[in-house]
């Protein structure tokens, strides 16, 4: 792999520590790596401009060989008993946690997000690690009684075949864990499609947990890896892919959803969040400040849960609009392996120009900036993907506050009821992630009740961002509807069989009915 000398010390370090031999294919079917001929595929970092590596695009012909592989070692893989399954994913757990440090400096580097962060969402394939493994001996059916005398119904729950798993860039290796190792778990095989804006944390991911494949004996085919756009539509089109788990824009998930039930298979959509913080009269301001800040500002806005809107009660707006000028002039930019360092940089130059454009089109319907935007130009680090945290001063009904842009880009509003600010929580397309800040029990659960927030994650004196791999992660409306991770999200990597089983000897029908030959 090549490796740019500019600055590139410490990450020829981190990647020398990943031990991994090969970063340079574009398809992998577990241990062997295919020779691809498709078009090259270079990863930047935003940290510096850098050019840190490149690969070769799987080509269709590469996508054939490696779904062939692993349809094959479903037919194996499902045979293996759960909780054996479950052993092997927790052999990968041990590998990350040895290779945390390197892994979640790549992160960091090829992302953009703060070295914290980057280790933060290799601690989550850990967590997630340790939940399958519990999982495994978990996947329950339930017992039912039959209306019919010497009759037993139950449930049982099995492997689904091949699961595509097509992420985004923003959490480049957490979110391929949170659907593979409950797909493993499962009896599942993965074929997964990283960000083509990070593609050599996915080859370090496959790299990472070949060890643990080789040594047990895991079918080829388990544990699969194509890089490229174009690798894309060929999984949603597949009918040998019965789920396909995409996470990324609304836009791009309407496509998915429309070709992935056009074949009548099942997806996994999470998609854009509009992510609002409630700011009670009621509230104690030095917790929002944590959960508000982080919120909007952490991984540059890049978040699907990151805070875009702040509903701030009118007793209390002022004040709160000073506390947050403040901590916001404290924010120190730059590069996000420095842990010193609050904000990275955005992903690209098109992200910095849709922050840019957002800004504009803001002010344009009426918007008035509290904290002022733009470009940030970071000593020895001039990739041009540095931007400042700004906050707007905005309604609700605008056009640019309906949207989700990428960015760290905080709206604030007043409210003047409970009610009202619920109303304006629920008042956009999107419906992920929501959070209340109020000491009071009454608002807490009104927010929490079937009349408050419409979210798929509503928190109550925490911010929006931050979730654990404990609960089911998901959200509602143009946020798609699926559900990942931890809770009962396994059922979707699985048919359920409902089986009835006679052990008379007379055949009654169900419903009384009568059929006499």
């Amino acid at each position: 792999m090549e490796v740019v000398e500019k600055k590139s010390a410490e990450v020829a370090k981190f990647l020398a520590a990943l031990n991994v031999k090969e970063l340079n294919y574009g398809a992998s079917t577990g241990l062997n790596h295919l020779s691809t001929k498709g078009a090259k595929l270079d990863s930047y970092s935003p940290v510096d401009g850098s050019l840190i590596g490149s690969v070769n695009c799987a080509t269709e012909a590469d996508y054939q060989q490696v779904m062939k592989t692993a349809t094959e070692a479903f037919k194996e893989w499902r045979n293996i008993p759960a909780p054996k399954r479950g052993e092997i994913v927790r052999q990968m757990g041990e590998q990350f946690r040895k290779y945390k440090e390197p892994l979640g400096q790549l992160v960091s580097y090829e992302m953009g997000k703060s070295l914290q962060e980057g280790l933060g969402e290799v601690q989550e394939i850990i967590d997630i690690c340790d939940f399958a493994v519990g999982l495994s001996r978990q996947l329950y059916g339930l017992t039912m009684h039959s209306e019919r005398p010497q009759h037993r119904m139950y449930e049982q729950w099995h492997a689904l075949g091949v699961v595509g798993i097509i992420s985004a860039f923003n959490f480049p290796v957490a979110v391929w864990s949170w659907n593979a190792m409950i797909a493993w778990v499962c009896g599942d095989v993965c074929i997964w499609k990283p960000s083509s804006k990070t593609p050599l944390c996915g080859i370090a991911c496959q790299n990472i947990i070949a060890e643990v494949l080789k040594n047990n004996n895991v079918p080829e085919g388990v544990s699969c890896l194509v890089t490229g756009n174009a690798m894309g539509d060929l999984i949603n089109n597949d009918h040998r892919i019965p789920l396909v788990s995409f996470t990324g824009s609304t836009r791009i998930g309407r496509k998915v959803s429309s070709l992935v039930a056009g074949r009548f298979g099942n997806t996994i959509l999470e998609l854009g969040g509009n992510n609002a913080i409630i700011v009670s009269e009621h509230a104690d301001l030095s917790m929002v400040l944590v959960g508000a800040v982080f919120g909007a500002v952490g991984t540059a806005g890049q978040r699907c849960t990151s805070t875009r809107r702040l509903i701030i009660h009118e007793s209390v707006y002022d004040k709160t609009i000073d506390v947050l000028k403040k901590a916001y002039a404290q924010l120190s930019i730059g590069n996000p392996l420095d842990k010193n360092n609050h904000v990275g940089p955005l992903i690209d130059k098109g992200a910095v120009n849709d922050y840019l454009n957002a800004i504009e089109q803001a002010k344009t319907q009426g918007g008035n900036m509290i904290v002022d935007g733009g470009v940030q130009e970071v000593a020895g680090y001039e990739g041009g993907c540095y931007v400042k945290p700004c906050i707007i001063e905005a309604k609700n009904s605008y056009e640019i506050v309906q949207q989700e842009t990428f960015a760290p880009i905080l709206y604030v509003m007043k409210y003047s009821t409970i009610e009202e600010a619920i109303a304006m929580q629920n008042g956009v397309p999107q419906g992920l992630s929501s959070s209340i800040f109020t000491n009071s029990m009454r608002e807490m659960e009104l927010f929490l009740s079937v009349n408050g927030s419409d979210c798929g994650i509503a928190n109550v004196n925490i911010g929006t961002s931050g979730a654990e791999i404990g609960g089911a992660f998901g959200g509602e409306k143009e946020t798609g509807g699926g559900r990942e991770s931890g809770s009962d999200a396994w059922k979707a990597y699985m048919r359920r069989q409902t089986n009835t089983i006679n052990y008379g000897s007379q055949l009654p029908l169900a419903q009384g009915i009568k059929f006499d030959i």
